[in-house]
C-alpha cells in the first residue's frame, strides 16, 4: 500500500494501485509527548483526533509519499505534524544501525520514502536540505529513498502520477 501524506485539502492527483491518504480534514492536535502510543497503545497514538492510527497505516506501507508545500527545505507544518504523531511507527527501543542509535522496528514493513515539494523559488539549499531530510528519515524508519521531486505550484503537480 501507498501512504500518502499530504497538506493539499483538495487533493486529487492520481495515486496507482492500493492507498491511503492523509490530508487535513478537521483539527489536529500536537503530539504532546507523553509517550502512550510507545507503551499504553502501542502503534495507536493516544489523541483521538482522526490522526491516531498513522503510526499503524505505516505500518501497512511499502511506500511513503510527502507531497506538500516547500518550507525552507522542510515539509508543511501540518504534514510534519503528521510525521510527529506517526512516532508510533519505531519502537520505544534502540538499535545501532550504520554506527548511530535508532529507534528499533515495530513492523516488517520497509518503507520506500519520497517528497513532492512545491513552492515558488525554491532554492538549491533548499533542494538539498529536502533530500537530507529525507534520508534522515528514512534512515530512521529504517527505509530506502527514492528521491525528492520540486514543483514551482500546487498546479504543476497535475501530471503527476503517483
Amino acid at each position: 500500500m501507498k501512504l500518502i501524506i499530504t497538506d493539499i485539502e483538495n487533493f486529487s492527483i492520481p495515486v496507482e494501485g492500493d492507498h491511503k491518504i492523509i490530508k487535513p480534514q478537521g483539527n489536529i492536535q500536537h503530539c504532546i509527548g507523553c509517550f502512550g502510543c510507545w507503551a499504553k497503545t502501542p502503534g495507536k497514538c493516544v489523541l483521538l483526533d482522526g490522526y491516531e492510527e498513522t503510526g499503524r497505516d505505516m505500518g501497512k506501507c511499502t511506500e511513503l509519499i510527502i507531497v506538500s508545500r516547500c518550507h525552507y527545505g522542510s515539509v508543511s507544518p501540518f504534514v510534519k505534524m503528521i510525521q510527529d504523531r506517526a512516532i508510533s511507527y519505531t519502537h520505544a527501543d534502540f538499535v545501532i544501525r550504520k554506527g548511530e542509535m535508532h529507534h528499533k522496528r515495530r513492523y516488517k514493513n520497509i518503507i520506500t520514502l519520497s517528497s513532492h515539494l512545491y513552492g515558488e523559488n525554491i532554492t538549491t539549499i533548499e533542494k538539498e536540505t529536502a533530500l537530507e531530510l529525507l534520508k534522515a528519515n528514512a534512515e530512521n524508519y529504517d527505509g530506502l529513498v527514492k528521491d525528492v521531486y520540486f514543483y514551482q505550484s500546487v498546479e504543476d503537480l497535475g501530471d503527476v502520477v503517483l
